[in-house]
Formats: C-alpha cells, sequence, structure tokens
C-alpha cells in the first residue's frame, strides 16, 4: 500500500458530444474522467445500451435517491420498459485520482420523463478492468430543498 495521496484537480469542464474513451493503461488525467461521465450519462438518457455496457462493470451497483441499491441487469431492465431519464445536466466535476481507480462527484440536475427534476450530489467510482475505465458505483443523494446548486 502506498503512502501518496490521490490528486485533486478542479479545472472547469466543457464537456464534448460522443467523446470516445480508449482503454488505457497509465492514469489518465481529471479531463479524461470528466469526459467519461458525460459520455456515459448520456448514454443512459439515450438508452444506449451498447454504451452502456461498455462503461459500466458487469458488477456496477447504483444507489439511487431514495436509498434503493440497484445492479447493472436491474438499471438496464427498467430502461428496456420505459424512458429512465428525460434529462442530465452536470455541474462542476471534481476528481481524485489514484492508480487503478478515480471518483467523480458534482451536482446534477436529472430530469424524468414525469417532468420531476431532481437536485443532487452525484458521485461515481470508476475502476480499471481488462485496460478499460468502467463505473463500478454510483450514489445520488438528493440537495435540500433550501439549497442552490
Amino acid at each position: 500500500m502506498s503512502n501518496v495521496r490521490p490528486q485533486q484537480l478542479c479545472i472547469e469542464f466543457r464537456p464534448t458530444m460522443n467523446t470516445p474513451v480508449p482503454a488505457q493503461a497509465a492514469l489518465p488525467d481529471a479531463d479524461f474522467f470528466r469526459t467519461l461521465e458525460v459520455e456515459r450519462t448520456q448514454a443512459l438518457v439515450a438508452r444506449d445500451v451498447p454504451t452502456i455496457r461498455r462503461l459500466h462493470a458487469p458488477d456496477y451497483e447504483l444507489i439511487s435517491v431514495p436509498g434503493r441499491v440497484m445492479s447493472l441487469e436491474r438499471y438496464l431492465s427498467l430502461m428496456a420498459i420505459d424512458v429512465f431519464y428525460a434529462k442530465w445536466e452536470h455541474g462542476h466535476m471534481r476528481v481524485q485520482l489514484s492508480e487503478g481507480m478515480a471518483a467523480v462527484r458534482y451536482q446534477a440536475k436529472i430530469t424524468f420523463p414525469s417532468g420531476k427534476v431532481v437536485d443532487c450530489w452525484h458521485t461515481d467510482i470508476y475502476a480499471l478492468q481488462s485496460g478499460s475505465w468502467r463505473a463500478v458505483w454510483s450514489q445520488a443523494t438528493q440537495l435540500p430543498p433550501d439549497s442552490t446548486p
């Protein structure tokens, strides 16, 4: 175990659409993970199953705003039934990096097909698996009504 502390980088990010995600052995920079998170969430909104599978580990778990734990297969089965997200907006992303893992945290505004909008903290953990960076865990925590995202 190393005594090296992970880097903390706060850089303004302007996402690009459909950025390809190459498999990398070296530790990518924070912008790589910001781009990856935008691509991942765009795939969720678009219900793009091949991209969702590429960017999520098979044992991926989401802890939703209400506190439910959802596996990747459950998540995909719900998306197959109906549109799950209408829109996903990203706030400023902070990234923590270490060898083989990265954490991305930001405030998100998630709009559901019903019109309900949830402002939340969103945290994602990425791990390097077989040469590709994949989301292994995500958690959304609703912001209190009196907070300003």
